[in-house]
């Protein structure tokens, strides 16, 4: 990535960039050079998109109320 390049300042924009990314890689038609440098900026916005919704769910889970105190529940996972 050149000089650290700035990721975006949102969710829906760093989600928007990592889908650009995803489909000019999928492409095909991108040098081997290009395409590590696509790659890595995917991997860093997927790392930011990924710490923002960790943080988002740690809010989340601190206004839950439960029996009238302040109680973390974690998100129900897919799966249930």
């Amino acid at each position: 990535m050149p000089e650290k390049e700035q990721l975006s300042p949102n969710f829906e924009q760093g989600l928007t960039e990592l889908e650009a990314v995803v489909k000019e890689l999928e492409s095909g038609d991108l040098p081997l050079e290009k395409a590590l440098e696509l790659f890595e900026k995917g991997v860093a916005l997927s790392a930011a998109c990924r710490k923002q919704l960790v943080e988002a769910e740690t809010r989340i889970e601190a206004l839950v109320r439960k029996n009238d105190k302040l109680q973390a529940e974690p998100f129900p996972s897919e799966n249930t």
